[in-house]
């Protein structure tokens, strides 16, 4: 039977232990002191929280320098046991055992750690011992407000403790505390009662286990950034009462979207169709080969809506480009489509349906959709789900968009070259990631023409607010306007149009999306099997097809009203973008607030023309906030992610 002395003993070796494999790595071997770590910690506001049960991986090191070296930095002793602090570390290990230790340790919190003040052996035995919690008294010490992301988070976390006085729920990225909530259908504005405070606690116990013992320590996030994944796979409510052996089966469905978030939710942008698939050896091509369509087995896609297509501008383009996919494909191609599917009723009865009828995809067109997609797309996992977005980063849908971004800068060198007094209004629809590029792109188009053009934004989602009334106050005469028609009760204020003195509309070009060939191309990557590749060249990264002119599912319609050596002019325009020698983000940009890259830089990623958070140095407007939007634009916007607007980004700053 072990002694005192043996456990002391194995506790010191794990100590010893880890102190080598720190100085391996090159890392300091011994607790951390909050007084090392935060030299101003004496000019910070102190908040007494109150004695609590804290839990003890939370507990990171100590506050003052005394007793940093008597433990290694998992709290295990180091000192040799016939010292006095061997000697106590094994008597309050022996009443441990005998009675328990109940005396509150004294501590500091800061960021969401522990550093202990008074009770660092009590620490280091419990710990010893495995145990998930200890008795504390905390006193918070409070981070000074800035833009550094990890302080934001915290003060996110204060919020959620105001509600659950939970600690150990931890996320690593901003939002993640306000989503969780909603997950819940609750808010961070009320005091969550009792019953829903041990619902979660539970909740998020089982699923740790669960993750934990399915590998989930091999990620580099946190277990409250897997638990905000699963319940957005999975439902919160499907974590109430649900076995661990249930949890680990789903988890196994859903592993390459935590590793997709564990690589920082980075998408692969497939700029261009891979219609051909790589060369593979022939025995695998036989054994792997899906199957052949044909008349009598032909690839059947569902669209699912969530709006009226005989209302809806955008909807109505899809369902014209699933009809010219049928018709390129008789027999072979069957589509089928459904709109109006609003609520998530009727979107799973929808799924269910088709997954019944034979679905090999099944196609949604707005990121408001993407949530249900994601549940339905673990439900079957032989069906393909798409989705229209071009910011969302999941394995189990694929995105799909387009760089509109090339059609409005040649937009914007067209309206620049007619406008007269060189104003021109810009209608834009959310602020959403992504749209800022088309706004930029029109102005730099414009500017490039005119260096005098001045572009006068509006926005055709706020909540307080009417686009036509802002041009007609500004007295526009040449507008960009929505792009698409209306498919009924259709007016001339789309696309770029003049306003002329006596009240009529002139229509002089608009952007176009051709989503029949869009969706041919989407096809073809099925019927030649260059679908399953794409995943291989792409480990842990979410796809999102974002294709542009060059392969002709943008482009740009011009009206008859236009001078032809204009017109030659944005041709020539045109075939420079889609032999990539011209882009509108090349070369030195400027923004209102300053230089965003200079001349000579690199042009911009992928990225970073997605997650665009300013306006050009031409443009007269702003990005609005989030309460300035109408609710249908708020849903789109949480929906699709809106650029966080900073000066973080221009040069010197």
């Amino acid at each position: 039977m072990a002694t005192t002395l043996d456990e002391y003993n194995r506790a010191r070796k794990l100590g010893n232990k880890a102190v080598q494999k720190a100085l391996s790595d090159g890392r300091y071997p011994y607790l951390h002191a909050l007084d090392n770590m935060i030299e101003s910690r004496i000019s910070m506001p102190e908040v007494h929280v109150g004695t609590m049960e804290i839990p003890l991986d939370l507990v990171a090191g100590t506050v003052t320098k005394g007793r940093q070296e008597s433990f290694a930095k998992n709290f295990m002793p180091i000192l040799a046991p016939e010292t006095e602090f061997g000697t106590k570390w094994i008597l309050l290990y022996n009443y441990q055992m005998e009675k328990g230790i109940s005396d509150a340790i004294k501590c500091l919190e800061f960021m969401g750690k522990f550093y202990v003040i008074e009770g660092n052996k009590r620490v280091s035995v419990l710990k010893y011992l495995e145990q998930p919690t200890i008795l504390a008294d905390v006193t918070r010490v409070m981070p000074p407000l800035s833009d550094d992301p990890e302080v934001k988070i915290y003060y996110e976390f204060l919020d959620f403790y105001k509600c659950s006085q939970i600690y150990n729920i931890r996320f690593s990225e901003e939002g993640s505390y306000q989503r969780l909530a909603e997950a819940m259908g609750l808010t961070l504005d009320e005091q969550w009662d009792e019953d829903t405070i041990m619902d979660l606690k539970s909740a998020y116990l089982n699923f740790s286990k669960a993750y934990l013992s399915g590998g989930g320590n091999a990620f580099s996030i946190t277990v409250g950034d897997a638990f905000l994944v699963y319940i957005g796979m999975y439902r919160y409510e499907s974590l109430l009462g649900a076995l661990p052996e249930e949890i680990k089966k789903n988890l196994s469905q859903i592993w390459q979207e935590i590793r997709i978030r564990a690589n920082g939710n980075q998408i692969a942008f497939s700029e261009e169709p891979q219609l051909q698939k790589k060369n593979v050896i022939p025995i695998i091509d036989s054994i792997m080969k899906k199957p052949t369509y044909s008349v009598l087995h032909p690839l059947k896609i569902f669209f699912l809506y969530n709006g009226d297509v005989t209302k809806s501008r955008w909807i109505n383009g899809h369902e014209q480009g699933r009809k010219e996919l049928e018709e390129k494909y008789p027999g072979i191609i069957k589509t089928l489509a459904a709109d109006c599917m609003a609520t998530e009723e009727e979107f799973d009865e929808a799924v269910d349906a088709a997954a019944n009828d034979g679905a090999d995809m099944i196609i949604t067109t707005s990121p408001i959709q993407m949530e249900h997609a994601l549940r339905a797309a673990v439900k079957y996992p032989n069906i393909k789900f798409l989705n229209c977005s071009v910011h969302l980063s999941h394995s189990a849908v694929r995105t799909y968009y387009g760089r509109m971004y090339e059609a409005k800068f040649l937009l914007g060198v067209l309206a620049a070259s007619l406008a007269k007094d060189h104003r021109i209004g810009y209608v834009s629809t959310y602020p959403i990631c992504g749209n800022i590029a088309n706004i930029n792109a029109f102005a730099i188009g414009a500017s490039m023409v005119d260096p005098d053009a001045k572009i006068y934004l509006t926005w055709s989602c706020l909540r307080d607010g009417y686009w036509r009334e802002y041009i007609k106050e500004n007295d526009l005469k040449l507008v960009s306007g929505p792009d698409l028609i209306r498919p009924t009760n259709a007016d001339n204020e789309y696309g770029l149009y003049s306003r002329n003195d006596d009240g009529s509309i002139s229509n002089i070009a608009f952007p176009k999306w051709n989503w029949g060939k869009y969706y041919d191309l989407i096809v073809q990557t099925v019927l030649n099997d260059a679908w399953d590749a794409e995943v291989a060249d792409n480990k842990d990264k979410a796809i999102n097809y974002w294709w542009g002119m060059t392969s002709g599912v943008i482009d740009v319609a011009q009206c008859d009203i236009i001078p032809y050596c204009t017109a030659k002019l944005i041709n020539a325009m045109k075939k420079s973008i889609t032999a990539d020698v011209c882009n509108p983000f090349d070369g030195e940009l400027r923004s209102q607030d300053g230089i965003i890259k200079i001349e000579g830089s690199p042009r911009l990623t992928n990225e970073e023309i997605i997650n665009m958070n300013w306006l050009n140095d031409n443009v007269i407007g702003s990005i609005p906030k989030f309460e300035e939007l109408t609710e249908a634009a708020q849903e789109t916007v949480k929906a699709n992610g809106m650029p966080i607007v900073s000066r973080g980004d221009l040069i010197g700053s």
